[in-house]
């Protein structure tokens, strides 16, 4: 059991940065496959990004590849998404999510976080 507790949303402008963090209980967050996804109003849950176990492979959606690195810390039980260059069309809540593979599908991911709202004013 994986329990996933996001945080580092809020309010930006354009063109500024935020950097979510995804703290995950349990012993073997190392073991699994990070991603974090974002569902904006009236849309479906999207993919944003993704790492493996290790690091030492992510994927990127196109629409924030450039942009966006995420990151995991397995000593601290963290992963991370760095958001630079942001665009109102960023604007969602962003959802990080375990599973025992690297994935761009969100059905592959087992455990999810409740969220958090991420807003970028023009």
């Amino acid at each position: 059991q994986v329990q996933l507790v996001e945080s580092g949303g809020g309010l930006v402008q354009a063109g500024g940065s935020l950097r979510l963090s995804c703290a995950a209980s349990g012993r073997t967050f190392s073991s699994y496959a990070m991603g974090w996804f974002r569902q904006a109003p009236g849309k479906e849950r999207e993919f944003v990004a993704a790492i493996s176990w290790s690091g030492g492979r992510t994927y990127y959606a196109d629409s924030v590849n450039w942009r966006f690195t995420i990151s995991r810390d397995n000593a601290r039980n963290r992963v991370y998404l760095q958001m630079n260059s942001l665009k109102p069309e960023d604007t969602a809540v962003y959802y990080c999510a375990a599973g025992r593979i690297i994935a761009t599908i969100a059905r592959e991911y087992d455990y999810w976080g409740q969220g958090t709202q991420v807003t970028v004013s023009s």
